[in-house]
């Protein structure tokens, strides 16, 4: 089983710099292969992602002769991968054609390629080019790493290391769990069938002040000036630590619901749809939803816990938990439900939960 462990790096200040610059040159031979897809597509000419990669390194060190200092593996890896599919997914799907990257946005590359390419000693990585680098804390899984990609989050460097441990995980029994219904939101992050609340920590509305000032702070400096390189450090931290308080929330409570369920019950939302609702749409952001569903049937999915997704329109908000009645004149300010069929007063999305958890219960059942 392949298994994915992402550990921050404390590299010296000569190896972060070889950080950026193998980052840089990811982005190169990407955009040169990029460019050159497009020209032979102007010309009826297909180009596959061999051709590209050896049309690349036919003319890379005429053209970047600072390219005889970088792993060549970053270059293969950037057509070889990442060029390559964003190609697929543009043919077999409704992505767009493939952008060039910018260097400000996503510095990241890939190290490692292939098994057997790189030593873990400890807390400690060595890779390609650069020697060993420190790790801050040793590796959680036995096997054989497979691929190692390097990226920047905010003011820091991470090593994401694929092992393959060569067994499956051990599944525990689930069957004593109850089945479990989750409704998300944005006032409560998720509630469950079981009245466990977890809250949703709003990381981005409570630095949004200080968010607001170090951008005013960056807009003011000149472009490329060493000033605006420390406002633009500044503000990528705070980016970075309002990301990590929303992965921490959201991790303690997936893992928390999939660890406690035998079977789940969840909505199926249609987040960019409720986006287009400018009053909600910073608050839905700041949630994560999507990210938190995510979680959720990744962590379910490895330990045997089947997810059941309710239809898009399924009501569970307005239908009463108790008698199954419909009130279609409930709206979204109304944070209780009553019904005025058979009197029953519940908290509105503890109330929805039920029902998630009614519905996964009959599809057990079915």
């Amino acid at each position: 089983m392949l298994k994915t462990h992402k550990i921050a790096l404390n590299p010296n200040n000569v190896q972060a710099t070889q950080f950026a610059q193998h980052c840089g040159y990811a982005r190169v031979a990407y955009n040169h292969a990029l460019a050159d897809f497009k020209a032979g597509l102007a010309k009826g000419d297909w180009r596959s992602h061999i051709n590209l990669q050896h049309r690349f390194n036919a003319v890379k060190y005429d053209q970047y002769p600072w390219a005889k200092d970088m792993s060549q593996t970053v270059s293969k890896c950037a057509i070889y991968n990442n060029l390559k599919d964003a190609i697929s997914r543009w043919q077999s799907g409704p992505n767009r054609f493939p952008k060039f990257k910018s260097r400000s946005h996503g510095q990241s590359y890939q190290a490692i390629a292939g098994k057997g390419e790189t030593q873990i000693e400890g807390q400690r990585i060595k890779l390609p080019k650069i020697g060993w680098v420190r790790l801050c804390e040793p590796l959680r899984f036995l096997g054989t790493v497979c691929k190692v990609v390097i990226s920047k989050h905010g003011h820091r460097w991470f090593a994401a290391i694929v092992v393959d441990t060569f067994k499956a995980d051990s599944i525990p029994d689930i069957r004593q769990h109850p089945v479990v219904g989750v409704d998300v939101g944005i006032k409560h992050l998720a509630v469950t069938s079981e009245g466990v609340y977890y809250e949703n920590p709003k990381a981005l509305k409570g630095y949004e002040r200080k968010l607001k000032r170090l951008q005013r702070q960056l807009s003011r400096r000149q472009k490329g000036s060493r000033n605006w390189h420390k406002a633009q450090a500044k503000l990528a931290k705070l980016h970075y630590r309002i990301t990590c308080i929303r992965q921490d929330t959201q991790h303690k409570a997936t893992t928390a619901i999939v660890n406690g369920a035998s079977r789940i019950g969840i909505e199926s939302l249609n987040v960019a749809g409720m986006l287009k609702n400018h009053r909600l749409a910073k608050a839905l952001s700041d949630a994560s939803l999507s990210s938190f569903l995510s979680m959720l049937k990744y962590k379910a999915e490895r330990i045997g816990v089947k997810i059941v997704e309710a239809d898009t329109f399924y009501p569970s908000s307005k239908t009463c938990s108790a008698c199954h009645v419909i009130d279609s004149n409930l709206s979204l300010s109304d944070r209780t439900y009553h019904c005025s069929v058979c009197g029953h007063t519940q908290d509105r999305d503890l109330n929805a939960a039920i029902n998630l958890s009614t519905l996964a219960a009959g599809h057990a059942e079915s």
